[in-house]
């Protein structure tokens, strides 16, 4: 019922959000007396800013056309590469810069948010390397009968594009970065190439902010996962994919409550950007209720989990720990972290991450002995949120270069 509930109360908000976008635009219309009143573009701003809170949103595209590089602009193209049912593998090219650059795996959370999300992220990466991504699909556009996609199933994804990046360019090895949640099956994965001495091993792994031992510095969201047992969040957060869907009948973790779950936990701070949209809006100033607007789309641009990977990654990860304490299994394999000797680490954090607390990604060092040191690094982005290691001026200006002095510094 909790998704249908949904449905109901998203159908009736999107007609109020039309409603509200028609009222705004008759009384911003020049030929509305009401217009030139105090009251007028006070009202028009506030409609404005309700319709857009409580608008629908689809699957954004990337939408990167070009980059500059040292000041001159170069052409990109997009391509899907290789497609799975549940995520496929894109690739952006830059015109006119070689081929030779490195090449870059970024893996994209399946955390309820679209790969679009990290956007700026492959855009800054792309002045330096070719960049790939993980193009996770929303669970419930998977028809039923195309299976599950558990915590097994995604390392093994990672592994496959891997393999495919590197056979694909004359084996030549690619790096791989991983943005959040995945730096724990990236983290598997890169065990498990390193393992069996394969020639798709990633040159090095930058994880960022990552769940990689959920015990140092726990956070409000570990805080929860650790509060119920398993089967509390199989009862209470799973819910049944409607019929009007290509997924109908799948059991999912839906997007519009991790949606919820995310913007509960800074609503004063979503409060007032909308209040400050409403006051840009009010003065006129287009352009800084815009930039509002372009984060809130993508923000509000949500995708559906399936309950089975979502419930093996809260238990495996949040509440045993498996992967620091070396009980990580895949497919009933160990997965032997302290076999990582090849794939040089960096570990990325931000001071002010209210998600992955200080020392849980980089605590992946330390789980990996037999690694020389030479191959290891951490980095704290100072003043940097979760958001802020990937995304915007503290990410372009002084994460992003760590990580492109990182991949050069392995070459292969």
């Amino acid at each position: 019922m909790l998704y249908f509930a949904y449905e109901m109360q998203r159908s009736w908000m999107n007609s109020a959000s039309a409603l509200a976008s028609i009222g705004s635009e008759i009384l911003s219309n020049p030929v509305n007396p009401l217009g030139y009143t105090g009251f007028g573009p006070m009202a028009a701003s506030a409609l404005d800013v309700f319709a857009h809170a409580t608008a629908s949103y689809d699957k954004p595209e990337f939408g990167i056309r070009e980059i500059a590089v040292k000041g001159q602009c170069y052409p990109v193209s997009e391509s899907t590469v290789l497609r799975r049912p549940f995520g496929d593998l894109k690739r952006f090219r830059v015109e006119g810069l070689g081929k030779d650059r490195p090449r870059l795996l970024i893996v994209a959370p399946m955390s309820g948010h679209y790969a679009t999300l990290l956007r700026g992220t492959v855009e800054r990466m792309l002045e330096s390397c070719e960049v790939f991504i993980t193009d996770w699909a929303d669970a419930k556009m998977v028809p039923a009968d195309r299976g599950d996609f558990d915590l097994d199933d995604y390392i093994d994804y990672l592994i496959q594009f891997l393999e495919h990046i590197t056979t694909k360019n004359d084996g030549r090895r690619a790096h791989m970065m991983a943005v959040c949640q995945p730096s724990v099956p990236a983290f598997a994965a890169t065990a498990l190439l390193n393992l069996r001495k394969s020639p798709a091993a990633p040159l090095t792994l930058t994880m960022m902010g990552g769940p990689i031992d959920t015990r140092e510095c726990p956070t409000v969201v570990n805080n929860m996962a650790m509060q119920r047992p398993i089967e509390w969040f199989r009862q209470s957060v799973i819910a049944t994919v409607p019929f009007k869907y290509p997924g109908a009948g799948r059991r999912v973790y839906p997007g519009f409550m991790q949606l919820s779950a995310f913007m509960s936990m800074n609503l004063r701070s979503h409060m007032m950007s909308h209040y400050e949209m409403f006051k840009h809006l009010t003065a006129g100033d287009e352009a800084s209720a815009q930039a509002t607007k372009d984060f809130y789309d993508e923000y509000r641009s949500v995708c559906d989990m399936t309950a089975e990977f979502y419930l093996q990654t809260v238990e495996e990860v949040f509440q045993k720990h498996s992967i620091p304490k070396g009980e990580f299994r895949h497919k009933g394999e160990l997965v032997d972290i302290t076999q990582i000797t090849d794939t040089a680490l960096l570990a990325i954090e931000g001071e002010r991450d209210d998600i992955s607390g200080l020392g849980q990604t980089k605590a992946a060092l330390k789980l990996t002995p037999n690694l020389a040191e030479e191959k290891k690094r951490y980095y704290m982005a100072e003043g940097a949120g979760h958001y802020g290691i990937f995304n915007g001026s503290k990410w372009r200006t002084k994460v992003a270069p760590v990580v492109e002095e990182w991949i050069a510094a392995h070459p292969g």
